[in-house]
């Protein structure tokens, strides 16, 4: 397979990916695209290379960059912006699941915190209440258990030690 057609597949393969991630899947296209250049690359070389709006592109990257995992290049005498991607994956995954754990798994744990104590209704019976609240509290055991190994990841990350062993234990160049 050649350079043009295994880029192309890694860029769609990794917009799907996203999209099970819960990010659009040009967004995900854009980071892949991102990852695999080996330079930063100009909003005009993004909307060419994906076929794409320079809005579509505009609204991408700035999300991206909000998830800090692409950056902004000036590059002097150019007026033009540039963007590269993080190339460290591990770095990458960690800056995801740190961006997921505050937007998804820390609002459910304040929404549970809120409803984990309730009092039976008039027209609810023991047995639903009970049910409801047993069920409320093994999903809030399980977000508090997720919580506690995504704060463990982002922490490794940031422990010098573990992180450079983390990187030796990775499988292959």
């Amino acid at each position: 397979m050649q350079l043009d057609e295994a880029k192309r597949r890694f860029i769609e393969g990794w917009g799907t990916l996203g999209s099970a991630w819960g990010v659009s899947r040009t967004m995900a296209q854009v980071h892949a695209l991102l990852l695999v250049s080996p330079g930063a690359l100009s909003t005009e070389d993004i909307m060419e290379q994906l076929q794409i709006s320079r809005g579509n592109v505009n609204l991408n990257v700035r999300a991206l960059m909000d998830w800090g995992i692409v950056r902004k290049e000036l590059r002097p005498g150019e007026r033009r912006e540039f963007f590269s991607g993080e190339k460290d994956i591990h770095r990458v995954a960690t800056l995801i699941l740190q961006e997921r754990r505050k937007r998804e798994l820390q609002p459910i744990m304040r929404v549970l915190g809120e409803i984990s104590e309730v009092e039976p209704s008039p027209t609810a019976t023991p047995e639903e209440t009970a049910a409801f609240t047993q069920m409320i509290g093994s999903i809030q055991s399980f977000a508090s258990f997720a919580d506690r190994a995504a704060s463990t990841l982002i922490k490794a990350d940031e422990n010098w030690f573990l992180s450079t062993f983390m990187k030796l234990m990775r499988p292959g160049p």
